[in-house]
């Protein structure tokens, strides 16, 4: 082979390997864009999810004032530190009427909704500890006059049950409600409903929980054995929302039930791998924003995940549980109220 042969086949083969390198790297680019697309559409579908309300706007400065946070160390480090200050948000259980699946799971018809569950969520300064006080539905309360969205306001109501706040006025009202019976501001508000507690709670696995009594009712269709159970979304949620099946069959019975599932979730939420399993972290993460109402504050994925990542030091057992303080109330053998000066101080440490 003469050299201008050799040449012309190293050419030949050069050409080829450029060739299969372009093709290759062309691929590679497909791919990466590919994935970059299919990253923004899953942060855009998530984010899309969440619906909020401007609970800020509606409600002004006529609210308690919010607590007040020292700076950290980390704040001057870095230009977006997580935040590490005490925060107190209220999360509501709605049993809404709306859609097949709520309806389904035991909504009713579609004349509205009722926040189901009430609770005070307060994380400790530093984001390692947090104390969840529940607030019976049943409770009597003056409900104080709330913005409404269509304009106007509700009137005050004296003796009205608690959750009748959010039934005439919704999410606004109903902060309104616990900032004026707790002297204690709500830097957040969180609601989920039926469907998406019960399909958190499938995209977690289930969660476990142990009874200490036999439970049979039959409005909640649940029947359990004392002792443990590993219970999928709709059977969860079917303990919380019983109470016909335990104690006296009054709210107070159900809200230890609650209590319970609270601990389960974050007991489930520790023990599975979120972070190395992309599959597992987008269905919890669809699961949740698909039914979830936030405030202004919480309402982009980035936002939520901040919160998220800051609350990653709180395990179950640094969770303290309670229910705000209530005695029969002397109106309505059926109804409570706040036992004082108990309740008092429970929100005054709270603040």
């Amino acid at each position: 082979m003469t050299g201008h042969e050799e040449q012309g086949g190293a050419g030949r083969r050069a050409g080829r390997r450029s060739r299969r390198l372009r093709i290759v790297g062309l691929t590679l680019a497909g791919v990466m864009t590919l994935g970059v697309a299919g990253a923004g559409w899953v942060y855009w579908h998530l984010d899309d999810n969440i619906k909020s309300v401007d609970i800020d706007s509606a409600l002004g400065d006529d609210r308690p004032a919010r607590a007040v946070s020292t700076p950290t160390a980390a704040a001057s480090v870095s230009a977006s530190p997580l935040p590490t200050g005490s925060v107190n948000i209220l999360v509501l259980g709605s049993d809404s009427r709306s859609g097949k699946e709520n309806q389904k799971l035991g909504g009713g018809d579609s004349s509205g909704a009722r926040s189901d569950t009430a609770m005070v969520v307060h994380v400790d300064a530093g984001r390692t500890g947090a104390t969840v006080v529940s607030i019976p539905r049943d409770t009597l309360v003056t409900r104080p006059s709330c913005p409404l969205s269509s304009g106007g306001s509700t009137s005050v109501a004296h003796g009205a049950m608690f959750n009748s706040a959010y039934s005439v006025g919704g999410a606004v009202c109903a902060v309104k409600t616990v900032e004026s019976i707790t002297g204690v501001r709500m830097d957040h508000y969180l609601e989920i409903d039926f469907s998406g507690f019960a399909k958190l709670v499938d995209a977690l696995g289930g969660v476990t929980v142990t009874t200490d009594q036999d439970i049979d009712d039959d409005d909640s269709h649940l029947h359990l054995k004392k002792g443990t159970h590993h219970l999928d979304g709709t059977t969860a949620l079917a303990l919380a929302r019983t109470r016909h099946g335990i104690g006296d069959g009054s709210d107070l019975g159900r809200i230890g039930l609650q209590q319970k599932l609270v601990k389960a979730l974050l007991d489930q939420m520790a023990s599975i791998s979120l972070l190395t399993n992309p599959a597992k972290l987008y269905e919890v993460a669809d699961a949740v924003t698909a039914s979830l109402t936030t405030d202004t504050g919480l309402d982009s994925l980035s936002e939520l995940m901040r919160l998220g990542q800051s609350l990653k030091g709180l395990a179950s057992d640094h969770v303290r549980t309670v229910m705000m303080p209530v005695v029969t109330a002397p109106s309505d053998p059926n109804r409570v109220i706040a036992d004082e000066p108990e309740a008092g101080d429970l929100w005054k440490s709270l603040r």
